[in-house]
């Protein structure tokens, strides 16, 4: 998956704007220029992860939100990514992590933790998820 510097940038300014930042306090904050950090808004410049850190930190919101456009607070935040993730799958790969995700949410995991913590190879591990599966 590609980075969307565009929409990070956009990310960005929207936060900026929404803690009454302007751009020169903000650059004045991390010692940049203002053109520098336009650059970052606009997404013509690639903000690397230590800069986007920085900035997250000034804006008081996480990194993850920037990037994934989803707060990890809200109760909710994955929908979206679950629903790009199962528009992408065919219908068989659907179905199964619909039955994967149904084990899960049933507690049914209890021995595969187990398994994994005894050192299981993985290979059997896979073998008695399918088996829960069928």
């Amino acid at each position: 998956m590609a980075v969307d510097y565009k929409l990070i940038g956009e990310r960005l300014k929207k936060a900026r704007l929404e803690k009454g930042m302007t751009q020169d306090n903000l650059a004045e904050s991390l010692n940049v220029s203002i053109a520098y950090l336009s650059r970052i808004e606009t997404g013509t410049t690639k903000v690397n992860l230590k800069r986007l850190s920085e900035i997250c930190n000034l804006l008081s919101i996480s990194e993850a939100e920037i990037i994934s456009g989803a707060s990890d607070d809200s109760e909710n935040y994955l929908n979206n990514d679950l629903s790009n993730l199962l528009k992408n799958c065919s219908p068989e790969k659907q179905r199964l992590i619909y039955r994967i995700a149904n084990i899960i949410s049933l507690n049914k995991l209890s021995y595969i933790i187990i398994v994994t913590q005894s050192q299981f190879t993985l290979s059997l591990l896979l073998q008695y998820l399918l088996l829960l599966l069928q």
